[in-house]
C-alpha cells in the first residue's frame, strides 16, 4: 500500500485577521509536491486539547500504516498543549511518521530539532494561555458593567436589544403575564411555614403553567433557582447590605441602588461554580427594572440561604440577629462563637475585628443569650403603642432619608477598608488610620441620630402589627428563620459595647 501525506488545518474562531482552513491547506500542498495526499480539516475546534474528529481520524490513519507525513501550516494547528504534544510526537516516532510545519522549519530526526520542536510548542501554549486570560478579563469586564452575557432568558422576562456606552447589547424586559406569576411565587415561598414543593402545589393546582415548558410544569428545583436569582428583585439598600454581609463583591456605589433595577449574580471563576454560599461571588446592577420588592425577595432570599442544604457553614445559623449587629467601638460585625461545656452549650458575640488581631477594645466574648433575650424585650416594647406598620413606610422610603443611608453605607465601607490595612501599618499610618476611624464612627453615629428624628414617607401598603406581636407571644416556638425575618422588619441596625446596646428602629 502507497503511503499518503496527511494535510490537517484546524481554525478555532472565524476573524478577518486569522488565516482559514482552505489557505492553510493551499500552504501546504506545496510541501507535497505533486504527491499523493490527503485533507484533514477541524473548523471550529480549540487547539487546547485533541479531542477533534478530524484528527483523531488522522490518528486512525497513522496506527493503520497509511500515513508517511503529517503537514501542516503552523505547529500550533496540530496542538497547543505541551503533554499532547510530546505524546503526539512520540507516536509518530513510532510509526515512522515525519512531521512538517509550513512555517516553521524542523528536522524532528535531529535532536536540535525536537529541541526546537518543544521549545516552539512551548510558546503556543503560553499564547493559548495568555488568549484564556484576556477573555476571562474581557467577560469580567463587560459583565461588571452590566452587559447581557447571554444564557437563558429567565421566566418573567423577554429580551429587547440595548446600549451600553454606546456598544450594543441586550437588556431583560418584563413580561405581564409571566411576571405576575414570579410575584405569587415569591409571596408564597416568603411565607415562614411555605416549601418549595408547596409553592408548585399551589401552581399545579391553581392551573397556573410554566411557559417555558411544553407540558407546562412545575418542579422544586425551578422554583428553587428563581428565588435564589436577583435578577427579580427591586434592589435598594437592604439588598446591597444583604450581600456585603455575605461576602459577595458588589460593584456599584451604595447610592445606586434605589429600588428599581435588578442584579445580576456571577459566580467567582477561581471559587468554581458549584459553590453554595455567596461569599466571593460577584453581584452588579442591571439595567433592567426588576419584579419583586426588595422585601419580599429578602425573606424569600433568606429563608432559602439558611436551607440546611445549602447553608453557609456557621454564619447566620447560631442567632437571628445575624447582619443587624455590630461592635459599638469599630463597627465592624459581631461574629457569633459557641463553646461546647458539659452541661450546656455557651455562645457569645466576639468584634469580628478584635478576633483577627486584637485591634479593637470592643465586645470581648458577650453572653449572646443575654443580648438576645435584652433585645427582644426592646422589640416587644418598641411594638407596645403601635397600632399599624406600614412595611413600606420604612426609612428607605424618605428620599432624605436614603441619602442618610447612603452616606452611612459608604462610610462604612470605608472603615472597613482603613482597618483592613492596619496588620500593614507603620506607627504614622496607624495614628491616621485611628484618626479618621473615630471621625468616621463619630459621623455614622450622628447620622443614626438623625435617622431616628425623620419622619417615612409613606403610602397605601400596610400591615397589621397585630401579627409581629403574635409572633412575639410564642417566640420560643419559631424556627431560626421566622425570627431573623421578625428582626429584619422591625431593626435597621443594632451597637452594641460591653456595658451599651444602641438600637436604630426601622421605622
Amino acid at each position: 500500500m502507497e503511503k499518503y501525506d496527511a494535510i490537517y488545518g484546524r481554525q478555532s474562531v472565524e476573524r478577518e485577521d486569522s488565516i482559514s482552513i482552505e489557505s492553510q491547506i493551499e500552504y501546504c500542498q506545496y510541501e507535497t509536491r505533486g504527491g499523493t495526499y490527503k485533507v484533514f480539516e477541524d473548523k471550529g475546534y480549540s487547539g487546547k486539547n485533541i479531542e477533534r474528529p478530524a484528527f483523531q481520524q488522522m490518528l486512525s490513519a497513522i496506527r493503520r500504516g497509511e500515513v508517511k507525513r503529517v503537514i501542516c501550516y503552523k505547529l500550533d494547528r496540530i496542538s497547543r498543549s505541551i503533554l499532547d504534544f510530546s505524546t503526539m510526537m512520540a507516536e509518530f516516532q513510532t510509526y515512522g511518521v515525519e512531521f512538517v510545519s509550513c512555517t516553521e522549519k524542523f528536522d524532528t530526526a535531529t535532536p536540535m530539532g525536537r529541541a526546537m520542536l518543544n521549545i516552539c510548542i512551548v510558546f503556543a501554549q503560553l499564547e493559548r494561555e495568555t488568549i484564556q486570560m484576556r477573555v476571562t478579563d474581557a467577560y469580567m469586564s463587560r459583565s461588571r458593567k452590566g452587559f447581557y452575557m447571554g444564557g437563558r432568558i429567565p421566566y418573567g422576562y423577554q429580551k429587547e436589544p440595548y446600549m451600553i456606552d454606546g456598544k450594543k447589547t441586550s437588556r431583560y424586559v418584563i413580561d405581564v403575564q409571566e411576571a405576575q406569576t414570579v410575584r405569587t411565587i415569591f409571596a408564597l415561598y416568603a411565607q415562614p411555614q411555605t416549601s418549595f414543593g408547596d409553592v408548585v402545589k399551589y401552581l399545579t393546582e391553581q392551573g397556573i403553567p410554566n411557559r417555558r415548558r411544553e407540558d407546562g410544569a412545575w418542579d422544586r428545583g425551578r422554583i428553587a433557582e428563581m428565588i435564589k436569582n436577583p435578577v427579580y428583585v427591586k434592589a435598594d439598600l437592604e439588598i446591597y447590605r444583604f450581600y456585603k454581609n455575605q461576602g459577595a463583591h458588589v460593584h456599584n456605589s451604595p447610592e445606586n441602588y434605589v429600588g428599581i433595577f435588578g442584579c445580576y449574580l456571577y459566580a467567582d471563576k477561581k471559587a468554581g461554580r458549584k459553590q453554595c454560599h455567596l461569599e466571593g461571588q460577584h453581584v452588579v446592577l442591571a439595567p433592567h427594572e426588576g419584579i419583586v420588592p426588595a422585601d419580599i425577595w429578602l425573606r424569600a432570599r433568606t429563608k432559602c440561604l439558611h436551607n440546611r442544604q445549602i447553608s453557609k457553614p456557621v454564619k447566620g445559623c447560631n442567632t437571628w440577629l445575624v447582619g443587624k449587629i455590630k461592635c459599638g467601638k469599630c463597627g465592624r460585625a459581631l461574629t457569633i462563637r459557641k463553646t461546647q461545656l458539659k452541661t450546656r452549650t455557651i455562645r457569645y458575640f466576639l468584634c469580628s475585628k478584635r478576633m483577627q488581631d486584637n485591634g479593637c477594645e470592643g465586645v470581648g466574648g458577650l453572653d449572646a443569650d443575654v443580648l438576645e433575650t435584652f433585645i427582644l424585650g426592646q422589640m416587644r416594647e418598641h411594638l407596645k403603642d403601635l397600632v399599624t406598620l406600614s412595611l413600606s413606610q420604612t426609612v428607605a422610603e424618605n428620599p432624605k432619608v436614603h441619602q442618610i443611608k447612603v452616606k452611612i453605607e459608604q462610610m462604612t465601607d470605608e472603615i472597613e477598608k482603613l482597618l483592613d490595612k492596619v496588620a500593614d501599618a507603620n506607627a504614622v499610618l496607624m495614628d491616621y488610620i485611628g484618626a479618621r476611624v473615630q471621625q468616621l464612627d463619630a459621623q455614622v453615629k450622628a447620622y443614626h441620630q438623625q435617622l431616628g428624628a425623620l419622619s417615612p414617607v409613606g403610602n397605601d401598603a400596610k400591615c397589621d402589627v397585630g401579627e409581629l406581636k403574635n409572633y412575639m407571644d410564642y417566640w420560643q416556638e419559631l424556627s431560626m428563620e421566622d425570627k431573623r425575618s421578625v428582626a429584619e422588619q422591625l431593626i435597621f441596625l443594632v451597637r452594641v459595647t460591653e456595658d451599651r446596646c444602641e438600637i436604630t428602629w426601622k421605622f
